[in-house]
């Protein structure tokens, strides 16, 4: 309807709406855009002394359209748009002023289209003779190229022995190469590029051969349909129409017969399997002991040892020879916990329990990195077999993308599903564990959506014995995603969801775009996004376009969440594709570039690499991680060969340079404080049909079960989640009213709080300040629940209803007592502003289970190296932590209240943490681990005392007599539990939200100053400002504490390890990360309960229970 009006801008963003008014500085300047928060709106923006007034345009019941404008004028509908933009050309209308000039929409520059690789066919209705004299200069500088053709096949024909085969194929030979292949030139120089006398001479050579197929074609035939399903009598009669066409080519004949072999062959294995029952689950997926040769460190001396896995029967053997007995071993429940050295890439100390109450470390040297990673993923999985969980807690998650080039796979493409290739790859120990989802994503796809499904599912089932249950596939032209999952998985999903977003020309074709998949497992939410984006070295804009539109359009997850893109909907976020990001260097460069890919000097490559420059710069993928990229790029390689790139195109406007380059990525954003551990990132080396190479990455992921308390529902205490002293800076020229919205699965709707004050506009900043405490009420209060939740908000406008930023807080960070956070807000993929508060929790009794993917670790090599392998029941073991999963989601920091005392215990954690995303290259953690509640011992003295403080790289040193002077202030400002959650009942929130009708309201306008364009000047609170927000400190009342946590510090002894048990004792807490000094963010929880209490606090509990007394 005003898609062709010039003032009509479609579906821009808000800040583009105000950026293109400011550059017009022009009173009465306006422009109509869609509104963001209800379909069918439109958004009247307008420019009025330097300023940007927005006015929504509502449509009513009737689809009459009508402006929201200023108090006391008569509310006018229109049917049309034009027919109201015209009325409001007039003045005393309500608006700020009339409209004068309207702003024209920016013309994007046109897309080349795609080379084509079938030469242009002649005009129609042209006769070959005519088209060749219209063209008598093109036809001169061919025609000299065509006796050189012939001479050449005349000279190889002297040179080739053909005395071995018959006569009548000699002479159809000769015939061919001495003269037919002349007209067959001339057949493509009209526009036929079939080559129909080639055709005539392959159809003579294989005159037997043919005839074979024909008799053996239905025969197969035949066999397919009888193994075939019986509801799909459709396909069966084309194969028949197939069989009996003689005149397709040998070559698509012999695909045929290939096709229908294979089928016949994985048919009826499936059909087999179902007869006996045969399901592939993970209890018939039989994963063969393994055995690894090692050296044990024992008093100073390295011995030969050979460790054999045997994940099936729950043992792990220590063996003195390969070929020794198996008496000695140890059960998978004896087995505590893996800690990996960090300085030593291949040592590993496994702590086991030898008999009751006492444990043991032993110090072990693979023969490399892979070799510890294999037997570290063998344990887990021996762990994750014999839990005894109902309910997993972690799971392993393959990623997949490839550019098939519109070519056929090879028939044998197992390597990409078993990691083996170049960069980050899995060890061939590993190569029989099963993940438990596979999502792969394909672009330029030539295959069926079945036959693709089938053959990925036939490798898989050859690698892993399971038959894999399809979860879902969308496909988009030729860009295709398909998730498939354990069949003992498929009650545990639910909430499928797919959509696809084209972004070819003008967002019309399908030849680029994205295609997603969404779903639930149990209580987590998971996204996955495939997507081919625009290609050539120069267009990194339009990629960067793509990717925007791709975020604001892609419809998938939980729809109750509209305010938020796909960035927030999902706890793990993975988006894979042909990026089609280059190396940012000239075309000269290209030999260099290839020289340095074959001394695998990548480092400076990626440096230039244009999805890392963007990226860094906040443009695309914001606060998304990628795992290092250790292997060589992944296109343009020659066909066949991975030994060679091909970097030069040949173009009817010259030569195209395709530099070498990792078009073919994965990266990922989880949720904060969540488990992600990525084992793998490379690209295979023996799948050569395509010029890209598949690439590969996989993750162990932690997920939540469906909760059900085990708490008396009657007794339980109501749980309470409250925020406070919020304040906003927003990247907005707007000065209307802001609210805050809360949103969470734990939350029975969401809640939308009062209004904020907007305080200071300067710069094109905002600063809004919601003093008023926002109590949420959780569906359920059990921290088992609870700590795994997020609370999703969105800072929104008063009078459009449409969000100024959007961020994610883990319930997790405030586990302890109330902490301050301080987190960045984005809006369709670009940061919009900060956000700073405190957020405090009350759950109920009762505390967390170990955690199954609490069992790997980090160790601390200087604490462990003081130690020495043997008993070590009185002996402690630092465990580090390696990373907790975007500790900076989105910019976010933590930080506790009354924390001081143990921050300076630690040693380093008074260090507040930037407000960006750490980068993994600058910390000596491995960061491909993260895990959000691997609890650390604490170090302690024999007298009871914290030790000394240690300099830590990544926080720089502590001095001593802060710590001193941060543990006074901490105790005296301690609130007893009935203080802190005296809260006031809050007011009854319209949590039904009608939808808006055409009222008046007060009129919002906009600063239009320049905005700034370096994100980084946002500015924030400043220390003095937010001090005075800050409540006073409090802590929670606390829980009893369980063997690992405040007991041991009384007792002067170290914490033990987590093990399992089957009896009816308290399951024991697992360590957590935020218990420790190393966490990497800005939480600082307070002391546990084994430690003093504060002054004031009024805290009636029972002594902490010690740990138990070690033999």
């Amino acid at each position: 309807m005003s898609s062709h009006q010039p003032w009509y801008h479609g579906n821009i963003t808000r800040s583009m709406a105000e950026d293109l008014l400011s550059k017009e500085a022009k009173d009465g300047s306006f422009l109509l855009r869609d509104s963001e928060s209800i379909q069918g709106a439109y958004a009247l923006c307008v420019l009025y002394q330097n300023c940007v007034y927005t006015y929504r345009i509502l449509p009513n019941e009737e689809k009459k359209l009508s402006v929201q404008a200023s108090e006391g004028v008569p509310i006018r509908f229109f049917s049309v748009l034009s027919d109201l933009v015209e009325a409001y050309y007039k003045e005393n209308m309500g608006l700020v002023t009339h409209l004068q000039y309207p702003v024209q929409k920016e013309e994007e520059p046109e897309e080349e289209p795609e080379a084509v690789s079938v030469p242009p066919l002649p005009p129609r209705n042209v006769p070959a003779n005519e088209s060749r004299e219209s063209h008598a200069d093109p036809g001169r500088a061919i025609e000299p190229s065509r006796p050189s053709v012939l001479d050449s096949y005349h000279q190889r024909l002297q040179l080739v022995d053909m005395s071995h085969i018959s006569e009548e194929h000699q002479k159809a030979i000769q015939d061919y190469f001495c003269s037919a292949v002349s007209l067959d030139a001339d057949q493509v120089q009209n526009g036929n590029p079939t080559l129909p006398n080639l055709k005539k001479l392959v159809m003579t050579i294989c005159k037997s051969l043919n005839s074979e197929i024909s008799r053996t074609l239905p025969v197969l035939e035949t066999v397919q349909k009888l193994v075939d399903q019986p509801q799909s009598p459709g396909g069966g009669r084309l194969r028949g129409q197939l069989s009996v066409d003689s005149s397709q080519s040998v070559a698509f004949r012999l695909e045929q017969i290939t096709k229908l072999i294979y089928s016949i062959e994985d048919k009826t294995k499936n059909a087999v399997f179902e007869s006996v029952g045969y399901d592939g689950g993970h209890r018939k997926s039989l994963i063969p002991p393994v055995t690894f040769e090692v050296k044990l460190d024992s008093l100073g001396i390295s011995n030969k040892m050979f460790l054999k896995v045997d994940v099936e029967g729950g043992k792990v053997y220590f063996k003195k020879s390969k070929d020794g007995p198996e008496d000695k071993y140890f059960v998978h429940n004896k087995i505590l916990q893996l800690v990996k050295s960090q300085k030593m890439q291949t040592k590993l100390v496994i702590v086991v329990e030898t008999e009751k109450e006492k444990t043991q470390r032993k110090e072990f040297v693979f023969n490399d990195t892979k070799k510890r990673e294999g037997f570290s993923q063998l344990l887990q999985q021996m762990k994750n077999k014999h839990s005894g969980k109902p309910e997993p807690d972690m799971i392993s998650v393959f990623v997949g993308t490839w550019n098939m080039g519109n070519a056929n796979p090879p028939h044998n493409i197992s390597s990409w599903f078993q990691s083996k290739g170049q960069g980050k790859t899995r060890d061939d120990t590993a190569n029989h564990i099963p993940h438990d989802i596979y999502v792969i994503g394909t672009q330029e796809d030539p295959l069926g959506e079945k036959e693709w499904i089938d053959t990925v599912r036939s490798t898989l089932r050859d690698i892993t014995n399971i038959s894999f249950k399809q979860v879902a596939t969308q496909t988009l032209w030729n860009i295709r995603i398909v998730v498939l999952a354990k069949p003992e998985h498929e009650n545990r999903i639910s909430h499928v969801f797919s959509d696809s977003v084209k972004t070819g020309i003008a967002n019309a074709l399908g030849n680029k775009g994205a295609v997603g998949v969404s779903f639930m497992f149990n209580g987590t939410s998971f996204g996955f996004v495939n997507s081919h984006l625009t290609s050539g070295s120069e267009k990194k804009f339009r990629r960067n376009q793509n990717y925007i539109s791709i975020l604001r359009f892609l419809n998938l997850g939980d729809k109750k969440v509209n305010p938020f893109d796909i960035t927030h909907r999902f706890t793990h976020l993975f988006w894979l594709g042909d990026l089609n990001y280059r190396v940012d260097l000239p075309p000269g460069e290209a030999e260099n570039i290839v020289t340095k890919i074959k001394q695998q000097q990548y480092q400076e490559l990626l440096s230039r690499d244009q999805l890392n420059i963007e990226k860094g710069s906040g443009n695309i993928f914001l606060d998304y991680e990628e795992e290092e990229i250790t292997f060589p790029p992944t296109y343009r390689f020659e066909r066949e060969t991975r030994e060679r790139y091909a970097y030069t195109k040949a173009k009817a406007t010259g030569t195209k340079y395709n530099l070498p380059s990792w078009c073919d990525r994965v990266l990922r954003k989880s949720y904060p404080m969540v488990h992600v551990a990525c084992h793998s990132y490379g690209c295979t080396t023996d799948i050569m049909t395509s010029d890209h190479s598949p690439v590969f990455a996989t993750f162990d992921v932690g997920v939540t079960s469906q909760f059900v308390s085990k708490n008396d529902p009657t007794k339980d205490s109501q749980g309470a989640i409250k925020f406070m002293n919020c304040v906003a800076t927003l990247m907005t020229k707007s000065k209307t009213k802001f609210f805050i919205e809360y949103h969470s699965s734990c939350l029975e709707k969401f809640v939308k709080g009062p209004d904020g004050e907007n305080q200071d506009c300067r710069e094109g900043f905002i600063k809004v300040r919601f003093g008023t405490q926002v109590e949420l009420t959780p569906i359920i209060a059990d921290p088992e629940y609870l700590l795994d939740q997020h609370i999703l908000i969105s800072i929104k406008s008063a009078d459009s209803d449409e969000s100024y930023g959007e961020t994610c807080v883990a319930l997790r960070s405030a586990e302890i007592a109330y902490t301050e956070f301080d987190v960045i807000l984005t809006h369709h993929g670009e940061r919009t502003g900060t956000l700073t508060g405190g957020i405090q929790l009350r759950t109920s009794e009762g505390k967390q289970t170990e955690k199954l993917y609490d069992f790997i670790k980090v160790g601390d090599d200087s604490g462990a190296s003081k130690g020495k392998s043997g008993d070590n029941s009185n002996k402690s073991f630092m465990v580090l932590p390696t990373d907790i999963s975007n500790p900076s989601y989105m910019g976010v920091g933590y930080k506790g209240s009354s924390v001081s005392s143990r921050v300076g215990a630690s040693g380093h954690g008074a260090k507040d943490g930037g407000s960006g995303n750490m980068s993994p290259k600058k910390t000596g953690y491995d960061h491909s681990v993260c895990s959000p509640t691997g609890k650390t011992s604490s170090p302690v003295s024999e007298d009871g005392q914290p030790p000394e403080m240690f300099d830590n790289p990544l926080y720089g040193s502590m001095g001593k007599a802060r710590c001193g002077k941060d543990q006074e202030i901490s105790r005296k400002d301690h609130l007893s539990p009935s203080e802190i959650f005296a809260f006031p009942k809050p007011p009854d929130s319209d949590s039904d939200r009608v939808p808006p009708v055409p009222t008046p309201r007060n009129r919002s306008f906009t600063c239009s100053e320049s905005k700034p364009q370096n994100p980084s000047s946002v500015p924030t609170a400043t220390s003095s400002s937010s001090s005075s927000l800050q409540p006073l400190s409090f802590t929670k009342k606390p829980v009893v504490p369980s063997r690992s946590e405040g007991g041991m510090i009384m007792s002067g002894k170290p914490p033990l390890p987590m093990k399992n048990r089957q009896d009816p004792q308290p399951q024991l807490k697992p360590r957590d990360y935020r218990d420790s000094s190393e966490l990497p963010c800005k939480i600082r929880p307070p002391t546990r309960p084994g430690q003093p209490l504060p002054k004031d606090g009024h805290h009636e509990t029972q002594p902490p229970k010690t740990g138990r007394p070690l033999k």
